[in-house]
């Protein structure tokens, strides 16, 4: 017997129960994006290793450990993308998108990593990504952070998420900050765990991410970068966090909220929730200004977020959404009254574009065709047989409220549905 195929390991199938709640977050998002200016982009899954080694880093968990990649059949080492930002950038750098302009972009799909997969994280995962290139200055990336409140407003989870805010400063005061940091760490070498002697290293910063409990005292003691930071830094942040408070967008400072790349700079920050256990960031963002530069184009200010569906539907799980369901499922009974039911479903399609006909295909009693319109959850039954068809009417059956079968004439059933429509609204 040969093996059963099934889905790759952290790659899973998203079925029909759950789409509708994947379909409400990513209209939520296009209504969000078109409301700020923001234009879609669509790049490819695949790029070239190069570009995420460049972007990423060489000697990062994602590069060194978790990409998916391999050789194609010109000998080209090609990567499926492991985060949507360097993709973002690739294409603006490609079609000349940055110089002298301003940039508002947002794109959704696909990232691969290959990670331990538990609950709000897979091998393959969904992302939204929201761009701006040009705009240098706090403002824009309080409008980001705006976007997403607004995003969390729509979708009903502002109750659920708590905004984190931090600042970077420049990659000079960085740079000044790192050497403190790797200077205090290797005088507790022996409170070093496995991750942290690695990354001490290679991005001592991310060592103050570290969520291994037996570090916390360790990372509450290290020096903090706000203490490194210079005036026109620290005014930058205080700016952002007036611009906060006057949209009254509340937030927490968290001092250890970092991101090990060189090119982030000033802003960084994530919306977190204690609902999904490990996986608490739903959101991640911050400025990137040295990005483009490290890519190939000139300097250019750039900030932006990403933030990840498959743990905004399981938070999104518990809560009541309205379905939707047809409002007619057409049965029939006999070869002319098959052909007959299949131009009423057309035509009922035409006069109710936002209303779902479902058409009985095939054979089947009435019995078990009935069946099958209830199961859909559609609100009424259009009957067509030879009677009908012969009277010049539709038969018309409640199946979510006790009412007698009606027989309505042909040119009465616009009106009828209509009136039915408003009442169930």
């Amino acid at each position: 017997m040969s093996k059963k195929i099934q889905a790759i390991r952290g790659m899973h199938d998203i079925l029909p129960d759950k789409t509708p709640l994947w379909q409400i977050v990513e209209s939520a998002v296009s209504s969000v994006c078109e409301q700020y200016g923001y234009a879609e982009i669509r790049m490819p899954l695949v790029e070239t290793t190069d570009l995420f080694c460049r972007s990423i880093g060489e000697v990062t968990d994602i590069v060194e450990k978790e990409m998916y990649t391999f050789s194609d059949r010109n000998g080209d080492s090609l990567s499926l993308r492991p985060e949507g930002t360097a993709s973002c950038v690739r294409a603006g750098l490609e079609h000349g998108l940055f110089h002298n302009q301003v940039q508002r972009l947002w794109y959704q799909g696909p990232m691969f990593r290959h990670e331990r997969p538990q609950k709000g994280r897979y091998r393959q995962f969904h992302q939204v990504g929201i761009e701006c290139f040009g705009m240098a200055g706090a403002q824009v990336e309080a409008e980001i952070i705006s976007m997403s409140k607004r995003l969390w407003d729509k979708l009903g989870l502002t109750d659920q998420l708590v905004l984190e805010i931090n600042t970077l400063g420049t990659s000079e005061e960085r740079a000044i900050y790192r050497g403190n940091l790797v200077s205090y760490l290797e005088n507790h070498l022996d409170q070093l765990d496995e991750d942290s002697l690695r990354r001490l290293k290679t991005n001592p910063l991310r060592i103050l991410d570290s969520k291994n409990p037996s570090m916390q005292g360790l990372i509450e003691e290290a020096p903090q970068l706000i203490d490194a930071l210079g005036d026109d830094s620290t005014a930058h942040f205080n700016l952002l966090k007036d611009f906060l408070d006057n949209a009254g967008i509340q937030y927490v400072v968290n001092p250890r909220l970092v991101r090990g790349l060189d090119y982030y700079s000033h802003t960084v920050f994530e919306w977190v929730t204690t609902a999904l256990g490990a996986q608490g960031t739903v959101c991640a963002g911050g400025r990137y200004d040295g990005l483009i530069s490290q890519l190939g184009g000139r300097e250019t200010p750039a900030v932006g977020l990403a933030l990840g569906i498959e743990r905004l539907v399981l938070l999104m799980e518990d809560k009541q959404w309205p379905e939707s369901t047809p409002l007619a499922y057409i049965v029939h009974q006999g070869q002319k009254a098959a052909v007959e039911a299949s131009l009423l479903a057309e035509k009922l399609r035409d006069q109710f574009p936002s209303e779902a006909i479902v058409l009985h295909c095939g054979a089947g009693s009435l019995k078990s065709q009935f069946k099958k319109a209830d199961k859909t959850g559609a609100v009424l039954a259009l009957i067509l047989a030879d009677e009908e068809i012969k009277n010049d009417v539709v038969g018309v059956k409640f199946l979510r409220e006790r009412e007698d079968q009606q027989q309505v004439k042909q040119d009465d059933l616009n009106f009828f549905l209509q009136n039915i429509i408003k009442t169930e609204n």
